[in-house]
């Protein structure tokens, strides 16, 4: 059954590993997925998904002003879409997220979101709290924090201090962000690499 499916992680969890594996999956059985990930993340160039483990995708972009469901009602005509899979899946607007459960609906089509789940203030991104709501299948991806425990949170750091405050989005890497399990995101205690890490940003 088609379905609108949301896996959620902090960050450093392969997320996007998982969705390159996906694809692949697709692609291997003959299929055309279409790949997108948000115009604003542009830490390895625009229209890119990046895994850590070193493998990367040409995808299309998104941003606030695109319309999911016009985009693959559009690629459709070319091939047909056997799923949409998304990066950065927090970006999405409210609108986005229920354009993407049209693509469910009325297109046939399945939607994979790949995204953080909360802030580096531990607030829901507004794509994310709005993927929860509609989202078909949920499914958290597990991180692990320093201490061993499961990472919940993704911090965001700077000179070796866990930041409390400032503007929700800012695009980074391992030396602004941690993942780190609610002790220690509430006490903001870090571990050595990632102290190290933030003090070299």
């Amino acid at each position: 059954m088609t379905s609108l499916y949301f896996k959620y992680a902090a960050m450093n969890s392969g997320k996007s590993t998982q969705l390159l594996q996906a694809h692949y999956n697709y692609i291997e059985r003959g299929m055309h997925p279409v790949a997108l990930t948000a115009r604003l993340d542009d830490r390895y160039g625009e229209g890119k998904i990046t895994a850590r483990i070193g493998i990367d995708l040409p995808a299309h972009t998104f941003g606030r002003e695109t319309d999911i469901f016009e985009f693959i009602r559009e690629q459709g005509k070319k091939n047909q879409v056997a799923a949409l899979l998304i990066d950065e899946a927090q970006f999405l607007s409210e609108e986005q997220v229920f354009q993407c459960a049209r693509v469910v609906d009325e297109l046939n089509v399945p939607v994979l979101a790949y995204g953080l789940k909360t802030d580096f203030l531990g607030k829901l991104f507004t794509g994310s709290e709005a993927l929860l709501r509609l989202a078909d299948n949920i499914e958290e991806i597990k991180a692990i924090c320093w201490c061993g425990r499961k990472a919940t949170h993704t911090a965001r750091i700077s000179d070796g201090e866990v930041v409390r405050a400032g503007a929700q989005v800012a695009i980074g890497g391992n030396d602004m962000y941690t993942s780190l399990c609610r002790k220690h995101f509430v006490s903001g205690e870090l571990g050595v690499q990632a102290k190290k890490a933030g003090r070299a940003a």
